[in-house]
């Protein structure tokens, strides 16, 4: 089904050698670290998907091995992993639900020795379309957005990790977007027609939702109680009309957080007082080069920070490219160093690997997934050679 490229054999054993010369030359430990990472899919339409697969990856040379099912879903789009307990939950990014409007998200169990997945059952999310979700730092509580319902939701976890639904006749678990915005220069008609949440994060003190919705060009902070598993709107910090929020990432300082635009290819940089749980935009850069005058179809999709906070990376979609970006420390905002290109196409998504040596691209497009090497001192990535074939890969995660 799946196949790594280049194969292991002379070719493939030059490939192990020259990733091995990079770390070496950059200093970092010689020593093998193999560890699980998981793939969410599309199983729609034409894609071969059958749901999240799993594959080995090694921390130092920056290897991947060949990737399996490791559980059936329907459109597992985008995964979390619990911080403390061998469990992964998914949505499941579709209209509905045995008849019912509204899609789900599913928790699975992890073989800690194989990455394979089972079943613990699934909850709804509420709301048409999930896609994302994430799990807060302490583990009580798995948050989702809903994409086409515009609403976002929290769902309580047991002491194993299993999902609880919202309390019955209650609304506190879930927070649904109203229309309410200016329809001026910038606005979108065909993607703006309402809300369309498109991600949700929770900060690091657990008290605090950031939710990026497309539709409203807002990033709202919804105040979170992970002890009774609730959502309640607190404050929106407003971005320009048309910029199209898709995904946020904090700064490992956790006083600055980035969203990324999908309609107007840019980065924001805004500043979040974690006592008072506001955001404030200090910054709005580009994810192209100005020479990149022919724009047709492109969009962003995922930003994401290195540990060190140093650097930004961000994909562009149609581009099919990573802007990477230096941080300046002082006050967090961005100067872009330029973009590389994936080696596939449609990067729905990118992740920094643990230790930030490396960042893997999800080819939506193309089936593949690609690994680059992490320049330490100036941030700039570089294609290993190393790729292997994922249909349809979305999301891509490793456990904490």
């Amino acid at each position: 089904m799946s196949s790594i490229r280049p194969p292991i054999g002379p070719r493939g054993l030059a490939c192990r050698a020259m990733l091995a010369a990079v770390v070496v030359s950059s200093g970092l430990p010689a020593a093998a670290a193999e560890r699980h990472v998981w793939f969410g899919t599309g199983t729609r339409g034409q894609s071969k998907s059958e749901g999240i697969y799993v594959a080995t990856f090694d921390d130092v040379s920056g290897t991947l091995g060949t990737p399996r099912l490791a559980g059936r879903a329907v459109n597992p789009s985008f995964l979390a992993l619990h911080p403390s307990l061998p469990i992964l939950y998914a949505v499941a990014e579709v209209p509905d639900v045995d008849g019912k409007p509204g899609g789900g998200v599913a928790a699975f169990s992890i073989d800690e020795a194989t990455g394979s997945l089972q079943s613990l059952g699934s909850q709804s999310s509420g709301g048409a379309g999930p896609c994302h979700v994430t799990v807060d730092p302490a583990g009580k509580v798995v948050l989702a957005a809903n994409y086409g319902g515009g609403s976002a939701i929290c769902l309580r976890l047991t002491a194993d990790g299993r999902l609880e639904p919202v309390t019955a006749g209650s609304p506190g678990g879930f927070v649904q977007h109203a229309y309410e915005r200016e329809q001026g220069p910038g606005f979108n008609a065909g993607r703006q027609e309402k809300p369309h949440a498109h991600s949700i994060n929770p900060s690091s003190d657990g008290r605090f939702a950031i939710v990026c919705d497309l539709g409203l060009d807002k990033v709202f902070v919804h105040a979170l109680d992970t002890a009774r598993g609730t959502l309640a709107p607190h404050t929106a910090a407003v971005l320009p009309a048309g910029a199209g929020p898709r995904h946020f990432a904090f700064h490992p300082d956790g006083r600055v957080g980035y969203a990324v635009n999908e309609l107007d290819l840019t980065v924001t940089v805004l500043a979040y007082d974690p006592e008072a749980g506001t955001l404030t935009p200090l910054q709005t850069v580009p994810t192209l080069p100005a020479d990149v005058t022919d724009r047709t179809g492109f969009s962003t999709a995922e930003v994401v920070v290195h540990p060190t906070g140093r650097f930004v990376y961000a994909s562009n979609r149609g581009h099919d490219s990573i802007a990477m970006y230096a941080v300046d420390a002082a006050t967090g905002r961005l100067d872009l160093l330029g973009v590389e290109p994936i080696r596939g196409k449609t990067p729905r998504n990118v992740a920094l690997a643990p230790g930030g040596r490396f960042l893997l691209a999800a080819g939506q497009a193309s089936d593949t997934v690609t690994v680059f090497a992490i320049d330490q001192e100036t941030g700039r990535l570089s294609f290993t050679g190393m790729s292997i074939d994922v249909p349809m890969p979305m999301c891509i995660r490793w456990r904490p």
